[in-house]
């Protein structure tokens, strides 16, 4: 089954049972893929309540966080500061298939982000706003029905590995990874879940 991702789509997601369970920690991809960068300017696109961010954030990087829906950022501002001297968010409520940050950035990520576009055209509508040198990551829903995996998809809400290599054309990226990793997630109700997620990192030439 797909959804229409649209604001009225966020708006009831964030208002309903989703908003008010507590933020899972950030995405392990973060501490596997970018301890080594330097710290810079970072966008996190559809930053949901914020646990990516605040990573980022306490790592270093400034860092504009952009979701769709001001409940969810509502939620993500009352984080704790990151600390004096280290990086700092500033969060914005924008739709991202219109928003344009007038800038680019020498990070870009974006966590199982789910726009009113297709999921391919808006990983690269964010991949534009990669500084040449910057890096995208990307990390998403895997569509494994194969696998048996317990927590179901809509298929407008998937990649795969060999979708990400062939988004990020070799003249341009140096892909660094492109894989499906395992993980389970103890979720607020106490059960746990196995996740099946994408990763894509790559550098932008």
């Amino acid at each position: 089954m797909n959804h229409d991702f649209d604001e009225q789509y966020w708006a009831t997601h964030w208002n309903g049972p989703a908003g008010s369970t507590p933020s899972l920690p950030a995405h392990p991809a973060l501490e596997d893929e970018l301890t080594l960068l330097r710290p810079g300017t970072a966008l996190d696109a559809g930053s949901g309540q914020g646990a990516e961010a605040a990573w980022l954030a306490g790592h270093g990087w400034e860092v504009t966080a952009v979701d769709i829906s001001a409940h969810a950022l509502t939620r993500a501002a009352m984080r704790p500061a990151p600390g004096v001297g280290v990086g700092s968010v500033t969060w914005v409520a924008a739709d991202l298939t219109q928003w344009a940050p007038g800038q680019q950035f020498d990070l870009v990520t974006t966590f199982y982000a789910h726009p009113a576009i297709a999921q391919h055209a808006f990983y690269e509508r964010i991949s534009e706003w990669v500084a040449p040198g910057g890096t995208l990551l990307i990390v998403g829903h895997h569509d494994s029905p194969e696998h048996g995996h317990s927590h179901a998809h809509p298929e407008n809400a998937v990649t795969t590995p060999e979708q990400i290599h062939a988004l990020l054309a070799p003249d341009h990226w140096k892909v660094r990874t492109a894989e499906v990793r395992e993980r389970a997630v103890t979720m607020g109700s106490g059960h746990s879940t196995a996740l099946r997620d994408v990763i894509g990192r790559a550098e932008r030439i």
